[in-house]
């Protein structure tokens, strides 16, 4: 049975470890590592996985590593697993601007010597928690076939797995990493809006979250470009032009490429 532990149990962990569970994988495959006492705590009473303080006791029992660390904290991670790893291990990195050269070189058996061990980065996102997760994968050097479609099985069961080239990997995490954040904060405007005029605050979230689903639906089930689907729902002289209007008139269009911009600039400098 192959283990998969996580090296730091924060909030991202948490939302794949929800979403394995919730697609087949079992709480006895699981191990979890978090310094915090309460998040061990609750972890274990969420999640039924084995929770510890000690990297390298997860690294002793699974034979897959996942790092879910603060890309700042990862070298003294990696510093104390160094001397437990062994060829058997096999390495996915969910860390943000942490390139795969680097995971090998600081997470190989014997420092100094090639590095032998496997690697994979990904970058999924928080809607994992639901399996509904966008998630993008590439391989480092030394990683097979079997290394990539583990990690890719892993990711599948909470949503989509979309493979990139690692220099683009920093691009893909400021569209498909941060973005939820984003439009968690359209949804929250679009609710404060529907108060505004009038709605109860949870239909108006509810509408507001509900209609962004079913739009980004007909985006991935190929209605059409996004502009063009805009164009559909303005009717000449109607309510959503108006609407558009305002938005262009904001700088909405600006405002959240400059949002991607600034979060690939700082994951390039991480």
């Amino acid at each position: 049975m192959t283990k998969i532990g996580f090296i730091g149990s924060g909030m991202m962990a948490e939302a794949i470890i929800s979403g394995m569970l919730k697609g087949g994988f079992l709480a006895a495959e699981i191990w979890g590592a978090d310094p915090e006492s309460k998040r061990r705590d609750h972890m274990e009473a969420t999640y039924g996985i084995q929770v510890t303080d000690d990297n390298r006791r997860v690294a002793a029992n699974c034979d897959v590593l996942v790092m879910a660390v603060k890309p700042q904290y990862f070298s003294a991670a990696a510093s104390g697993l160094q001397p437990v790893l062994t060829p058997g291990h096999r390495i996915i990195s969910i860390m943000a601007g942490v390139s795969t050269e680097r995971l090998e070189k600081e997470l190989s058996c014997d420092s100094g010597q090639e590095p032998v061990l496997p690697v994979v980065r990904v970058m999924p996102n928080i809607p994992a928690m639901t399996r509904m997760g966008t998630t993008c994968l590439c391989a480092g050097r030394k990683a097979g076939p079997l290394d990539v479609e583990l990690a890719r099985m892993i990711f599948l069961s909470v949503g989509t797995v979309t493979n990139v080239e690692e220099y683009l990997m920093d691009a893909a995490t400021g569209v498909a990493g941060c973005g939820p954040a984003y439009v968690y904060m359209l949804i929250e405007a679009l609710a404060d809006g529907g108060v505004m005029m009038g709605l109860p605050r949870q239909i108006s979230q509810e509408l507001a979250a509900g209609m962004v689903r079913g739009a980004a639906e007909m985006v991935l089930a190929g209605f059409g470009h996004p502009g063009e689907l805009k164009d559909k729902v303005c009717s000449p002289g109607g309510a959503t032009i108006a609407g558009v209007y305002m938005l262009e008139k904001s700088g909405l269009r600006g405002a959240v490429i400059e949002a991607v911009k600034a979060g690939v600039e700082k994951c390039r400098s991480i």
